[in-house]
């Protein structure tokens, strides 16, 4: 398994139940390495094996030699999970916002994952052609998005706009891979406690109090990579272009 931007938050979390499942997981990171050695640290203490890989997914050269630090050490790649993702530097509004900030937000967030899952597909699509097949079934493919693809927030639009295209992406792959038994899939978190979302807390926190959402309290780590890990055991055979919402039912309009 290759998860990108595994060292801390949601990554983390995929990675650690990923192991647990006795996958070997390739912890990708682009700057904090002490982050991902200790993430790596963790998923030998849960039963995986693994190594870390530094590479930025905005960064074409990065993109190749992430694919083939995890082709030298395993052969073959069964299982990638887009999660490397950014938030604004600065939360600005709308009409004030810069062209640096939604560049910057697209070729991390949006870009990268475009292409690392254009370079993974075709290494599953020869695997799945010579008949290599791993101990967890035929190769799939998670994109970890928000739900930011669907609810406006004024004072990041870079970010809401990259995640509305990442949910695009995992339709287009799904389309496109079905025909090899690649099932894409789409995992859609709401409020997850990570250090990205630790400048908000008391907002949330007003929000959950208020019922904003069904389930009231936090998601965690742990709850996108259960999700995720559904997805890498192949208990949703029949399924591809799928969201799976981990949000607590944020998605359900109540009155």
């Amino acid at each position: 398994s290759l998860i990108t931007g595994a060292g801390r938050g949601i990554g983390r979390g995929i990675a650690l139940e990923l192991a647990k499942l006795g996958h070997a997981v390739v912890v990708n990171y682009a700057g904090n390495a002490a982050a991902a050695d200790e993430c790596l640290q963790l998923v030998r203490t849960a039963g995986g094996d693994g190594l870390t890989v530094r590479a930025d997914v905005a960064d074409r050269e990065d993109r190749a030699r992430l694919l083939q630090a995890t082709l030298a050490a395993y052969g073959r790649i069964d299982l990638l999970v887009n999660n490397a993702g950014v938030a604004p530097d600065v939360r600005a509004d709308l009409l004030e916002a810069s062209e640096a900030s939604f560049d910057r937000l697209i070729n991390i967030n949006l870009k990268g994952p475009y292409f690392l899952t254009q370079l993974v597909a075709r290494q599953m699509v020869e695997q799945v052609q010579r008949g290599s097949v791993g101990a967890f079934g035929l190769p799939r493919i998670v994109t970890i998005t928000s739900v930011s693809a669907y609810t406006a927030s004024v004072n990041r639009g870079d970010y809401c706009v990259a995640k509305a295209g990442l949910a695009m992406l995992t339709a287009l792959y799904a389309a496109r891979l079905a025909e090899y038994g690649i099932n894409v899939y789409e995992v859609r978190p709401g409020v997850i406690e990570t250090e990205m979302t630790a400048g908000v807390k008391e907002k949330y926190d007003g929000l959950i109090a208020q019922g904003a959402w069904p389930l009231r309290r936090w998601g965690t780590p742990e709850d996108v990579g259960r999700a995720v890990a559904a997805i890498a055991r192949g208990d949703l055979p029949y399924s591809t272009g799928e969201v799976i919402n981990v949000d607590g039912g944020f998605h359900l309009r109540t009155l």
